[in-house]
């Protein structure tokens, strides 16, 4: 264990459902047990009369308390309110969900303490962060700072500022933040290299199936660089939605049976969510065809029992996993593979991978090619992260190059009514472009442009990256301001914009404003961060003896 003072860097695996840290210690990554002796951690938040809660000990309360346990943030980060997925999501969660006032963000309401209170994902997210930060100093002994944090590789740049704000929140400096895959892939890359010959290439495909995200990244390793070659993804896609389909079942079941509708009742759907999700993790274990569902006094006194085959469970979902297979055969295009005995290993990473259905799929689209199963499918990410922690916090010396690619197309709205692509997908990042606009009115003072990121050629259909109002333009006739407009993508994977005016007369240059009316600023971040009523939430010094208390119960 380290002193006291300034620990090391750690990798944060922040999940749909878990989340897992590791720390790069005396040659190998460690990862962290938290104070249940568990490696991976809930990523659930509880609020009660008289404190919050959060891991273990929330979700073994989430029966009891079911609309003030939040979970599936990552469901709602950097998404908008009215998003078809939250809208989607809403009818089953059992919390309140609402938009913020003037902002088309979505809020969770809770009662906390007797009062009620509204959290953005954010801020969820960010108690989750705290709790595996908290998790590492404690293995440590030392106070960490410096984070590494995973996010699925199809998110958004939204998606991506906003798990990044979490982590500011949560009180720690994000070094970088990676995608999924691309940690993993420095997981199986590192266990590859002491079987591997020197200057072997090796072409591999990581199939991340996570309890709410979807991953696939074509990456191609040699001699320690990492080069991912294509990526897709859904961002709406996991163990969750199977087991959204089992429940629905289910209640479809019980109306039949029973004439009962227990779909407005939350503590009856939570209590039916978690036999489902037990019953998914049964029919995965190689030899079990068949599973039952037993449930005391459900609704309305009702005592429900029923059974599952694999076989329902399969045909409930085959949509799903089908999906998933296409998604594979889009990454092998973008990627230009043509012939798939070219790839020579499908990793699997996640929990859903588990699945037999979904490895035999998968095992099909390769032509019965074994699939590699040498990693730790929980622990990867929080694996690949810790590494590339430790890289950046100079406390290795691995001979490790990464190079990603940005997964969402990049354009703006033309004077052709279409979208207008700079960056294209699979474009490697970082990177930028200059685009040259001027004024269409004399002294215009500003101009305004929307980004948008997406594959349609309709800008409409694709999602509004952000407003940019670009100010301090010289007064000058229209079209003789020449306003060069710079857009990249950092290592992060975060869209940025910078802007120049150039006078053509003088050729003096002035660096304009840019606001993004899309984003939470960092104003707003640092508020949050600084709250004392917040921090209470964050730093509870309570924490271990209430999980251990609620747990013992």
């Amino acid at each position: 264990m380290a002193s006291n003072g300034e620990g090391p860097a750690i990798g944060i695996d922040l999940g749909t459902a878990y989340s897992c840290v590791g720390v790069w210690q005396d040659g190998h990554v460690e990862i962290i047990s938290n104070d249940q002796g568990n490696r991976m951690t809930p990523s659930y938040v509880a609020f009660t009369d008289a404190d919050c809660l959060i891991g273990d000990a929330a979700k073994n309360q989430v029966t009891i308390n079911p609309i003030n346990t939040v979970f599936d943030a990552k469901r709602l980060i950097g998404r908008r309110f009215t998003d078809a997925s939250v809208q989607s999501d809403m009818k089953l969660w059992p919390f309140k969900v609402i938009p913020c006032a003037g902002r088309n963000k979505p809020m969770v309401v809770v009662n906390y303490k007797g009062e009620e209170k509204q959290f953005g994902a954010e801020e969820i997210s960010a108690m989750v962060l705290t709790k595996m930060r908290q998790t590492a100093e404690a293995y440590l002994g030392s106070t960490v700072k410096n984070a590494v944090i995973t996010v699925p590789a199809y998110f958004s740049d939204s998606q991506r500022q906003a798990t990044k704000a979490a982590g500011v929140i949560a009180g720690m400096n994000v070094m970088r933040i990676i995608n999924e895959p691309t940690a993993a892939a420095i997981a199986y890359g590192l266990n590859q290299k002491a079987s591997s010959a020197a200057g072997d290439k090796i072409n591999a495909l990581i199939f991340d199936l996570g309890g709410g995200t979807f991953d696939v990244s074509l990456v191609t390793i040699e001699e320690g660089t990492f080069e991912v070659k294509a990526t897709s993804g859904d961002t709406h896609l996991g163990g969750e939605d199977f087991d959204n389909r089992m429940m629905s079942h289910f209640v479809e079941e019980l109306k039949i049976k029973h004439k009962k509708d227990l779909s407005n009742d939350p503590r009856a759907l939570r209590r039916l969510r978690t036999c489902c999700e037990r019953a998914k993790r049964t029919l995965s274990c190689t030899t079990t065809q068949t599973t039952t569902i037993e449930i005391d006094s459900l609704f309305e006194g009702i005592d429900f029992c029923s059974t599952i085959t694999r076989e329902k469970f399969e045909e409930l979902n085959m949509d799903l996993f089908t999906k998933c297979m296409d998604i594979v055969d889009k990454c092998l295009m973008d990627a230009k593979v043509e012939d798939k005995s070219t790839v020579h290993d499908v990793v699997l990473v996640g929990g859903s991978t588990r699945i037999p259905k979904v490895q035999q799929l998968l095992q099909d689209l390769f032509d019965g090619k074994e699939l590699c199963k040498s990693i730790n499918p929980d622990e990867a990410v929080a694996y690949g992260a810790a590494v590339q922690a430790a890289i950046l916090g100079d406390q290795n010396r691995l001979d490790l190059v990464l190079h990603d690619v940005a997964p969402i197309s990049l354009g703006f709205y033309s004077f052709q009514r279409v979208m207008d692509v700079f960056i294209p997908r699979n474009t490697r990042i970082p990177t930028n472009k200059e685009v040259l606009v001027s004024t269409f009115m004399d002294n215009q003072p500003c101009v305004y442009t929307q980004v948008f990121e997406g594959e349609n050629p309709r800008p409409a259909r694709n999602n509004v990256l952000g407003k940019f109002g670009i100010s301090g333009i010289p007064p000058a006739p229209q079209w003789v301001p020449q306003v060069t407009i710079c857009y990249d993508i950092d290592a992060d994977g975060i869209f940025n914009v910078h802007a120049v005016a150039e006078d053509k007369t003088t050729g003096r240059k002035n660096i304009l404003t840019i606001n993004n009316y899309e984003r939470l600023s960092q104003e707003e971040i640092e508020t949050i961060a600084a709250d004392k009523e917040h921090n209470k939430l964050y730093e509870a010094s309570g924490y271990a003896q209430l999980d251990r208390l609620l747990l013992s119960i």
